[in-house]
């Protein structure tokens, strides 16, 4: 698929979302989100990435229409789905769009067997001719996840934390979405098992021309699979670029902090390497309020228009030291 952001199509939109909840005062509510701008091309994984209270769920869940905007819209498919739509729309939100959790034994209902849980979306749809048609279906969805169709008869209980995971992959998969909002899908697995289910999902997205948004913490792990990256810190996306871009290049404090704290597979690098702390007070709020600027192509970073020289500063800066190791 082209580089270039003017070829490509755009299947989802994030346009000046707010997302805040009422604290029981009338006058003071809490954002979660703040100014939300991003477009997520079709094909590609999106990764939205920050600490725990970010607000990166609370974006993923009001993709799905769980949580209200309280400003600006989100548009699926040039559509907008946030706010009041009709039902019909609705539905189509629902069906086209689907969510794998993070905790893959709360996401299942312990009292119904796999068969049940895989078939629900198909049962709410009437998506089969019959039952011979239905349980055909739920036995494809258990075999592209690397599951056997033995297993419909079983509980959640009865399986591994991995393979939970794959039985919520398999009922998200089986409503043939056209997008899947991917809640830190791994974060609750063993180390061992994430890759597995990292590489099932990239097979499934091979296959059925899926669109993902990556939700995560951690940075090593979304270099991997995502194809952009968009750091947010306290409700406020900081930083936007592509996978290798935001690595090599990468501009707000907030980002340089979070890749500081990656862990490195040689021991005598990472016990001399230096985690750096995010210090807002870096930051030059001063003069107008920040926003998203465009640095280098597709490279974009939350900043004030006194940051930008800095920040072009260290584009150059970052250029030399790489054209010098490559040396």
């Amino acid at each position: 698929m082209s580089n270039n952001a003017a070829d490509r199509e755009v299947i989802l939109s994030i346009r000046h979302v707010d997302i805040s909840f009422d604290t029981g005062n009338k006058k003071k509510k809490f954002v979660a989100v703040k100014d939300a701008n991003f477009d997520i091309y079709k094909g590609e994984t999106f990764a939205l990435v920050g600490e725990s209270g970010s607000g990166k769920t609370t974006l993923g869940r009001a993709i799905l229409r769980i949580n209200p905007c309280s400003a600006g819209e989100i548009l699926f498919e040039g559509k907008r789905i946030s706010g009041k739509i009709s039902k019909e729309e609705d539905r189509n939100v629902v069906r086209s769009i689907q969510m794998i959790f993070q905790d893959p034994a709360a996401s299942l209902n312990e009292r119904a067997t796999i068969e049940y849980c895989v078939s629900e979306g198909l049962y709410n749809f009437h998506l089969y001719d019959s039952e011979e048609d239905r349980i055909a279906k739920v036995d494809k969805a258990l075999i592209d996840v690397g599951l056997l169709p033995e297993h419909k008869s079983r509980y959640p209980h009865e399986f591994s934390g991995g393979q939970r995971q794959r039985v919520g992959i398999a009922r998200a998969m089986i409503m043939d979405p056209k997008f899947i909002v991917a809640d830190e899908p791994i974060s609750a697995l063993d180390v061992s098992i994430r890759a597995q289910v990292l590489n099932l999902m990239n097979k499934l997205q091979a296959e059925k021309q899926l669109t993902y948004l990556f939700i995560a913490h951690d940075l090593s792990v979304v270099r991997f699979i995502a194809d952009r990256i968009a750091v947010i810190h306290l409700g406020r996306i900081v930083e936007i670029a592509d996978s290798e871009t935001l690595f090599e290049y990468p501009l707000h404090p907030y980002t340089v902090s979070l890749l500081s704290a990656v862990p490195m597979p040689d021991p005598v690098v990472e016990r001399t390497r230096r985690h750096k702390v995010y210090d807002p007070s870096v930051l030059d709020q001063s003069g107008a309020p920040a926003e998203m600027r465009e640095i280098r192509p597709g490279h974009f970073v939350l900043a004030t228009e006194n940051e930008l020289p800095k920040y072009e500063a260290r584009i150059k800066k970052l250029e030399e030291e790489l054209a010098q190791r490559t040396q």
